[in-house]
């Protein structure tokens, strides 16, 4: 018992350097093995997969992607499990970018799953790229898509892509996804799009945006949502597809459990030496 009393004590004492340490090598380890740690997927997910599942073979989806390097951890594996999701079910993909990183960001998705399918551009996906004007790109995609998109992030104009044939507005896609990091974003899509034109929706957002777009979510103007990096961890689990979401939720647990350990034994020693402080004076 008096070893354990003198290690708890030792530990309190420990040069922060050591804890940085401890801290990085709990972080990094899991990042690069991840453990897989048990993860239950919240209702708001799981509502996600759902309206993707209900959707036919073959529908038209629209991904808008709003978010930059900053926010790739939260954001970007929401957007490469949805791709998987939507590739697997034979989806056919119309990607825009109401940021201009969004568009690189696309491109980076499109490339980590294109290895896994066997995709033709122009028959299963179009990236249509980043358009300037914030919510006026949202209105003008809502009342003209050809107007505003008359060629591709490559160049070729819309009227020689086989899969943009029929595609002329808004409401000629059966579904939307955001990944939205902020303005424009998820809300300017349910304002201008969704709600007035009734094609569902659904987003994923950073654990700071959740609460702005949690009203929508709950009024049923938005068909679930993927929150932050657990978010990402969850729909993961869900396409049974672990990538980057699963491994950083892996490191921030741990990382969250060595921090509580080592505040618990801290206090136990503040504790033990304030009693052994007064036993020694008398009191």
């Amino acid at each position: 018992m008096n070893y354990i009393i003198e290690l708890i004590l030792k530990l309190g004492k420990v040069d922060r350097r050591w804890i940085f340490l401890m801290i990085a090598l709990v972080v990094l380890i899991p990042l690069l093995y991840p453990i897989s740690l048990p993860i239950r997927a919240t209702a708001t997910t799981q509502q996600v997969y759902d309206a993707v599942e209900k959707l036919p073979h073959g529908s038209k989806v629209l991904l808008s992607c709003e978010y930059s390097p900053s926010t790739k951890p939260e954001i970007h594996p929401m957007v490469v499990s949805f791709l998987r999701h939507c590739f697997r079910n034979k989806h056919k993909i119309y990607i825009t970018c109401l940021w201009p990183d969004g568009q690189f960001m696309a491109e980076e998705a499109l490339e980590e799953v294109g290895k896994e399918y066997d995709l033709k551009y122009g028959e299963d996906y179009v990236l249509l790229g980043f358009r300037p004007g914030n919510e006026a790109v949202v209105k003008g995609i809502v009342s003209d898509l050809r107007k505003l998109y008359t060629i591709d992030s490559k160049g070729t104009k819309v009227t020689e892509i086989p899969m943009m044939e029929g595609i002329n507005k808004f409401e000629d896609f059966d579904f939307l996804f955001s990944g939205s990091a902020g303005s424009p974003g998820s809300i300017d899509w349910v304002q201008y799009a969704a709600d007035p034109t009734g094609i569902p929706m659904s987003t994923g957002t950073t654990s700071i945006q959740v609460n702005e777009v949690m009203p929508y979510v709950q009024s049923g103007q938005v068909q679930g949502i993927l929150a932050g990096m657990p978010g990402a961890a969850e729909y993961e689990a869900l396409i049974g597809v672990k990538g980057i979401g699963t491994s950083g939720m892996d490191a921030q647990s741990v990382a969250h459990l060595v921090i509580v350990l080592f505040i618990v034994l801290g206090n136990i020693g503040f504790f033990i030496e304030r009693s052994r402080e007064k036993k020694h004076r008398g009191y």
